[in-house]
């Protein structure tokens, strides 16, 4: 648990790193930055990504553009960054699992930590569990899914945007932790893993909560629980899995990271920049829209969050089984 001097020694960090630099960023602008994204164009990950590239134009770059490289668990993207020129013009937004998780549910990435640059992190969020068409009215809870599971064992099973992803082995755990066999269907993302939650095809899905919103009022999925500390500000009506009696809590962030080579002073510019615009109220209310919390850090608050993220679901990977994916 963090003390109070090391929170205010944090925000000291912050602080210096928002004011100082700022003549020297808005002086040496760069022609053409870009952000390189993961995922496919129109998600969640996207609209981030161009709403910070439009707040970053003018000011760090003359120019920022979104580029996708979708594909192969994010591995493409980051692969991408790794090759960059350590220039300064180049960024990644993706969440920090690649980093923290899929190093012990892959057997071979393209990729180590040091060879990204975290520069800040831009956002927490919480994961979220919901039922769909196939499941009857009557489960509105995390308990009652899963006698509804044991006593329909060949509808006993549950989505997730990806194989190995974190929303797997939350699913996962709850498998373990209620003693019930839930087979995992993974999807290439969440728009046809939610497609098939609304029409019946799967009983269950594991995503990031705010996957879920736009869903809520057509009646056609029902979100059971939340994974964080305590229920979500944007979801208040959702309960935890620690409120229903299963010790689950995961959390994650999306992070901006560099290419590893970046020189210090452009990370520290680069970090310097994005404190100004991941507290501006345009962007804080567009984050809230999917759920998450606006959370800028110091480059190496990023660095000690995805360590500590590390050691965690190594313990919790290696407590539940999971099997590294080819």
């Amino acid at each position: 648990m963090p003390t109070r001097r090391k929170f205010a020694g944090q925000l000291a960090g912050i602080a210096a790193l928002a004011a100082a630099p700022l003549r020297y960023a808005h002086a040496q602008n760069l022609d053409l930055a870009r952000i390189l994204v993961g995922f496919p164009p129109g998600g969640g990950t996207d609209a981030i990504a161009r709403r910070l590239a439009e707040r970053m134009r003018g000011g760090y770059a003359n120019n920022v553009i979104v580029e996708n490289k979708p594909g192969a668990a994010m591995q493409i993207s980051i692969s991408t960054l790794k090759d960059s020129a350590p220039d300064g013009g180049t960024f990644l937004l993706t969440p920090t699992a690649p980093f923290s998780i899929y190093p012990f549910t892959y057997r071979k990435l393209p990729y180590v930590i040091e060879d990204v640059a975290p520069v800040t992190t831009v956002c927490t969020f919480p994961f979220g569990f919901a039922v769909g068409t196939a499941v009857p009215a009557s489960v509105r809870g995390v308990r009652d899914f899963i006698a509804w599971c044991k006593e329909n064992p060949g509808k006993a099973n549950f989505g997730s945007p990806a194989a190995g992803s974190t929303p797997h082995l939350v699913g996962i755990l709850l498998s373990k932790l209620s003693g019930t066999e839930l087979t995992h269907v993974g999807y290439r993302g969440d728009a046809p893993g939610l497609q098939d939650l609304m029409g019946g095809q799967v009983s269950g899905y594991f995503s990031t909560a705010g996957a879920f919103l736009p869903h809520l009022k057509s009646g056609r999925l029902r979100m059971l629980a939340v994974s964080g500390v305590g229920r979500n500000s944007f979801l208040p009506d959702v309960p935890t899995f620690r409120e229903q009696g299963y010790p689950i809590t995961a959390t994650e962030q999306f992070g901006l990271f560099m290419p590893g080579k970046t020189p210090q002073n452009l990370v520290r510019r680069a970090a310097a920049y994005m404190q100004t615009v991941l507290v501006q109220p345009e962007v804080t209310a567009m984050l809230a829209t999917f759920a998450m919390t606006a959370k800028p850090t110091t480059p190496q608050a990023l660095t000690d969050v995805i360590k500590a993220d590390t050691d965690e679901w190594r313990r919790l990977i290696k407590q539940i089984g999971f099997t590294a994916e080819s």
